[in-house]
């Protein structure tokens, strides 16, 4: 029995790493990540870094990046924020976005109630 026993082992082997050897080279649908998945993932960990080197609050990171990720965009800006601390840097303020307005500016902008004018009977309209 011990001779016919070998030759089946032996084809099973060949069989089994030629198959393993042949699989190895191709890509197999759904075993890798999406490219676009990886590539917006990626970008916006980088939105989330760079909130919290123009030191942005999350939320306001989260505000003005609405189709980002959020799990990514916090990722960056937890790693900035780790980076920063350990290396003792500060932010740099951002420029080239207009500030929110504080009450008193908004208070002057508002527009002023209308006036009361008078009709011909001299009834206010």
């Amino acid at each position: 029995m011990a001779p016919t026993l070998r030759p089946h082992l032996l084809r099973l082997l060949l069989v089994s790493s030629t198959s393993v050897l042949l699989l190895s080279g191709c890509e197999i649908p759904g075993v890798y990540p999406d490219p676009k998945v990886v590539q917006r993932d990626a970008d916006a960990k980088a939105t989330g870094s760079g909130c919290r080197h123009a030191m942005r609050s999350l939320e306001d990171c989260y505000a003005m990046n609405t189709k980002a990720p959020k799990a990514a965009v916090f990722a960056g800006w937890k790693e900035m924020d780790a980076y920063m601390r350990e290396n003792k840097l500060e932010g740099v303020a951002p420029s080239g976005v207009k500030p929110a307005p504080t009450e008193e500016v908004e208070q002057a902008e508002a527009p002023a109630a209308p006036e009361r004018r008078n009709n011909r009977n001299g009834r206010a309209s």
